[in-house]
């Protein structure tokens, strides 16, 4: 049977004994968990030790883990059995180790798949490796700051109207999009306040033709919308229009290192065909406030899917 192993690691700038005391109590996980964060409603239930703990939701299954060994202050390690919508088993764990003024916290996990299932090794353990980053993001903004910073708000369908918007289309790794969109925004932004500030009609807005995550690889347009495109564009930009199309909308309000939980709480309802997706559009992500805000400062955005 194929095996799966995926291990994550974040730095949080708080104590082991801090860290270990949130990673070692299942009361805590319902605040932090990279799954509950994608869908309200989830039933949840932690016995008063809080060494155990089920879960059952329309979307995320069901199941249920149990602490199975710890070393205080060091490590924790724990049984998890999914039921919904399948049944696997899992061994789970966190390793801390003390560094100058926080801790080094992994993450593992370890299971196999049936050998039928061999051609989805490589995307479990990409999907499930983002899982524990997005996991891992959000245990750091409790364990730091007693909060989490990201916020979903499930909008559900909505119609995009028709617009006319200039861009810039881009190539790229997956690694390099975050630098590359803030140049190409900067770019249009600074071109669009030479004298064409007036055209501009609403929030600025990526268009994305390719993602392709176990590869590494995007192709997307940052654009800006506008009610009529100048004479002259520069050579690095291009205009066009959208059609008024149907979209399945999220919302996200917080710092851009956790969009990742946006665009999983839509690929989760896409395969819970939830919505059919238009295949022939491409999924726009819209920036409710400025694009250009760094990584640190909150943004709110919103991804639209178009659906049939």
């Amino acid at each position: 049977m194929p095996k799966v192993h995926v291990q994550k690691s974040i730095f949080i700038k708080k104590s082991k004994e801090e860290v270990f005391k949130v990673v070692n109590d299942f009361h805590t996980w319902s605040k932090w968990s990279p799954w509950l964060i994608l869908e309200k409603g989830v039933t949840v239930n932690v016995p008063s030790d809080g060494k155990k703990y089920e879960w059952s939701g329309n979307l995320v299954g069901s199941g249920k883990m149990a602490v199975t060994k710890e070393i205080e202050n060091q490590k924790v390690e724990y049984d998890l059995n999914f039921i919904k919508p399948f049944k696997s088993y899992a061994k789970v764990g966190f390793e801390l180790k003390s560094k100058e003024n926080g801790t080094e916290v992994l993450w593992t996990m370890d299971t196999k798949l049936p050998f039928f299932m061999f051609w989805m090794k490589t995307k479990m353990e990409f999907f499930l490796g983002m899982d524990y980053n997005r996991g891992l993001e959000l245990l750091k903004d409790w364990c730091e700051d007693g909060e989490i910073h990201s916020e979903l708000n499930f909008v559900g369908e909505e119609v995009m109207e028709a617009t006319q918007y200039i861009g810039i289309k881009t190539n790229c790794a997956l690694v390099d999009i975050g630098k590359n969109m803030k140049a190409n925004y900067t770019e249009l932004m600074t071109f669009m306040n030479q004298n064409n500030l007036g055209l501009l009609t609403g929030p600025t807005f990526s268009i994305y033709h390719k993602w392709d995550p176990i590869k590494g690889e995007a192709s997307y347009s940052a654009c800006v919308p506008v009610s009529s495109v100048p004479t002259s564009l520069p050579n690095s930009m291009f205009s066009d229009q959208l059609p008024q199309q149907k979209m399945y909308s999220i919302e996200h309000k917080g710092p851009y290192r956790h969009v990742t939980n946006l665009w999983s709480a839509q690929m989760m309802r896409e395969r819970a065909k939830t919505f059919k997706r238009n295949k022939k559009a491409d999924p726009i992500e819209v920036y409710l406030n400025s694009p250009q805000e760094t990584a640190e400062n909150e943004l709110r955005s919103k991804v639209l899917m178009p659906i049939i």
